[in-house]
């Protein structure tokens, strides 16, 4: 997988197509090609390992489509995608587990939004989809507490981490290649098609590639990527950092499945849950506090400073949003406050319940306005796709999201 795959001979290859980035949106989109389009294809990755950064830093939850808005690609990319994920797990021995959510109204004030998302679910085709009084909500976690609930029994959880891998395998059995190691460092496009270099210090990776179509999947790298094929766009990533404890011992039994707040529709994070992992694992959080570097998992790294912030989006954001992230940075440096939020929920949790557990960070377009661009946006200039915006529920969605693609992708004339 880190080198090459050899071309089926049994395929008449009518297309060379490049994949920038190797998480599980880029994969599937890879898997896409080669099956229905009968494509080469070649996925360029910088790390030396698939589903590095978003792919392998979440909380594992197959969404059902309960918060989009009816009709966005989001709603209509998340709910094909959860059954087509189901399938894939199924065939491939992968595993997925309908363990269930609760959305928790804690106040009689957050029952209207509560009874909203409940319709806007049942518009999106949710299954199963139950509004639940304080006693009912009980009887599936038995440890929580709220005034009301949103009882959703088919959301799952799955191993995205393991999905990628096994998509990377297919792409090899397919005919075509996974490079690793491989960082993009320049892109030109062509009238006939699009040349990329890849390499880094001392050669490693080093290449020279030539694709009829170039797909970027570039995630956190996104900005990096459009620069370099001539189209920034009217978006940018802004980088939030995600950070999870990890309730430990005797303690994880006092969550059966997901429990989640009710949102605040003002943005596009669901706010502090508890996850319980294919594993056995229960997780804490996200929270969302802006990042200072596109792999900024840790306070420390402020690498990409200037250019976050020099976007103007960026500081029109902040400065909409400025209460609601001291909020959230209290949450980050403080323990109480993280689990002040989860007890919330389910109020026998101690501090000693919690331990750090691995954070993550989301790509998240913020337009010039700083508005925070909430559905999925892909782009196609000549030769070149670009998925400006694909943070969660992409990874649900990525079978889909790879579909949608494939059928957008400018057709090969010779």
């Amino acid at each position: 997988m880190a080198g090459t795959g050899g071309k089926s001979e049994n395929r008449l290859v009518t297309e060379k197509i490049g994949i920038v980035g190797a998480g599980i949106v880029g994969l599937a989109v890879a898997r896409e090609l080669a099956l229905t389009r009968g494509a080469e294809v070649t996925v360029l990755e910088k790390e030396g390992r698939v589903g590095a950064h978003q792919t392998g830093h979440n909380s594992g939850v197959v969404h059902a489509g309960i918060y989009y808005q009816p009709g966005s690609l989001k709603a209509r990319l998340c709910r094909e995608g959860v059954a087509l994920l189901k399938e894939y797990c199924a065939q491939h021995d992968l595993p997925y587990d309908e363990v269930g959510k609760l959305v928790v109204a804690s106040t009689r004030a957050e029952r209207p939004q509560l009874l909203a998302l409940a319709e806007r679910a049942r518009a999106n085709g949710v299954p199963g989809i139950a509004v639940l009084d304080a006693l009912a909500l009980r009887e599936i976690e038995p440890h929580a507490v709220g005034v009301g609930a949103i009882h959703s029994p088919h959301t799952a959880i799955c191993d995205f981490p393991a999905v990628a891998r096994r998509l990377a395998q297919e792409v090899v059995e397919l005919g075509g290649s996974v490079r690793l190691a491989h960082q993009v460092r320049a892109i030109r496009e062509g009238p006939r098609g699009v040349e990329v270099l890849t390499g880094s210090g001392g050669g490693a990776g080093r290449g020279r590639f030539v694709f009829d179509r170039l797909v970027v999947c570039g995630g956190l790298h996104t900005d990096t990527i459009a620069r370099m094929t001539g189209h920034p766009g009217d978006v940018r990533i802004v980088p939030f950092r995600g950070e999870f404890y990890a309730i430990k011992g005797a303690a994880t039994d006092l969550v059966r499945g997901l429990i989640y707040p009710v949102p605040d529709p003002r943005y596009p994070f669901l706010g502090v849950h508890l996850t319980r992992q294919t594993g056995g694992d229960v997780l804490v959080g996200p929270n969302a506090v802006l990042a200072m570097a596109y792999e900024g998992y840790r306070w420390r790294n402020i690498r990409n400073f200037g250019q976050i912030i020099s976007w103007p989006g960026t500081l029109r954001m902040a400065r909409t949003h400025w209460r609601t992230g001291l909020k959230e940075i209290r949450g980050s440096l403080s323990k109480s406050a993280f689990l002040d939020g989860a007890r919330r929920y389910v109020p026998e949790l101690t501090a000693s319940d919690l331990e750090r557990a691995p954070g993550g960070v989301r790509a998240q377009a913020v337009a010039r306005d700083g508005r925070l661009v909430d559905d999925f946006v892909v782009d196609v200039h000549g030769h070149v796709v670009l998925v400006r915006n694909a943070p969660s529920p992409a990874a649900t969605s990525s079978l889909a999201i790879a579909r949608h693609i494939a059928g957008i992708v400018p057709a090969l004339v010779r």
